[in-house]
């Protein structure tokens, strides 16, 4: 009976998620919207972690396979390319009846497209970084996070060519659904922004699945491959362990989820702007990753619910209750505060406690804990070993 219960936690969890509609309903709560945003940046989140948690390669630049799982989307399901006319298992219809202008195709197949291209080019940038380590890491890949948005921005003129709209961006993008489902679940057939449930459940199951798979990968030999050689490259590389490919999995890996995540994104929000994949969005990410503790999975999850909780329902909240105070003692200047233009500066303070407080992160991993609780520092020994 000892076995199941460390499974009892992630039921009830998973249950309440499954049943958040329902109560967002009953109580009036309207906050499936920013459920469905928290979850988007909780599969970030998971996806970092494989890079900086397991492998730990630390990755300033993550946002940019946000953004290109986004625009893959924004290419393959809009009217963008309206030079040409291709339709394939689209819920995109035109009132008219005659062709739509542009490419139209499925969302779930853009889905898998969106991560296997992200995948490719996490490969891709991550390569030239395989020598490099910690600051000389962490610039390169500021780099290429800065690159990316760039690219986006000032896409629309490539030789003649507009791939990116620019600074416009990418409109009226296509939604999902199953259009081959009965008219009984006519919600179901094409998503819409006036029942949000579908939306909720298709993030929710994407949420899931990416939890499954970093359970998997912690425990599998590859896991063990990233710990090796985050823990120390060479000693790993001595024991027959290849940095290289394994190096590449992390970064392969990382961005599927991230492109994911973005396809989802492009989808969810429909238009997708080169402003929305700025430098703080990958700083944010990050944030999420180290607050909630590196390399544990559930405590990454907590890190990202608990920003983007205080992001978009927190502070909000609490703007709402300073102004009234502020109207109740007559204070014109909490009446006025606008709380969310502080936002980055809230996360500063909390991340700052968090280090002198906590550095391991909330729920942290084990192994990290020992390293940075070591109770003799005076031996060098990071699992708080004897002198030799």
């Amino acid at each position: 009976m000892a076995r199941y219960r460390r499974f009892v936690l992630p039921a009830v969890l998973i249950v309440l998620a499954v049943l958040l509609p329902f109560i967002d309903a009953a109580l009036g709560t309207d906050a499936l919207f920013t459920a469905i945003t928290i979850a988007i940046f909780v599969m970030l989140a998971l996806g970092l972690n494989i890079v900086v948690g397991f492998a730990g390669l630390l990755d300033l630049g993550f946002v940019a396979f946000y953004a290109l799982g986004a625009y893959v989307v924004g290419w393959f399901a809009s009217s963008h390319f309206n030079g040409v006319s291709f339709s394939f298992g689209s819920t995109a219809t035109s009132l008219s009846g005659e062709a739509l202008p542009g490419i139209h195709v499925s969302f779930w197949i853009l889905l898998l497209l969106a991560g296997a291209f992200s995948a490719v080019c996490g490969m891709i940038i991550g390569f030239p970084t395989l020598r490099l380590r910690g600051d000389y890491l962490a610039i390169v890949t500021l780099g290429f996070g800065e690159i990316i948005p760039r690219f986006f921005q000032n896409g629309d003129d490539l030789g003649g060519f507009n791939l990116t709209n620019g600074t416009i961006g990418i409109k009226a993008i296509d939604s999902p659904g199953f259009p081959f489902l009965p008219d009984s679940l006519d919600t179901w057939q094409r998503f819409s922004t006036l029942d949000l449930n579908p939306w909720y459940y298709t993030i929710l199951a994407m949420v899931l699945v990416t939890v499954y798979v970093n359970v998997r990968l912690q425990n599998s030999r590859l896991g063990r491959a990233w710990i090796s050689v985050r823990e120390d490259e060479t000693a790993a590389a001595a024991m027959g362990i290849n940095p290289v490919t394994t190096k590449l999995w992390a970064y392969a890996l990382g961005a599927l989820f991230g492109g994911f995540a973005g396809a989802f994104y492009g989808a969810f929000i429909k238009n997708i702007f080169p402003d929305a994949f700025s430098f703080n969005i990958s700083i944010l990410i990050l944030c999420m990753v180290v607050l909630g503790g590196m390399g544990n999975i559930y405590g990454v999850i907590l890190g990202a619910i608990a920003l983007q909780g205080i992001n978009f329902y927190v502070l909000p909240q609490l703007s709402t209750v300073v102004h009234a105070i502020g109207d109740t003692v007559g204070s014109a200047a909490m009446s006025n505060v606008d709380l969310a233009r502080y936002n980055f500066f809230i996360f500063g303070v909390v991340l700052v406690l968090m280090m002198l407080l906590r550095p391991e992160g909330i729920i942290p991993n084990r192994q990290r804990q020992e390293e940075l609780r070591d109770e003799d520092p005076g031996t060098g020994d990071a699992m708080g070993g004897a002198r030799a």
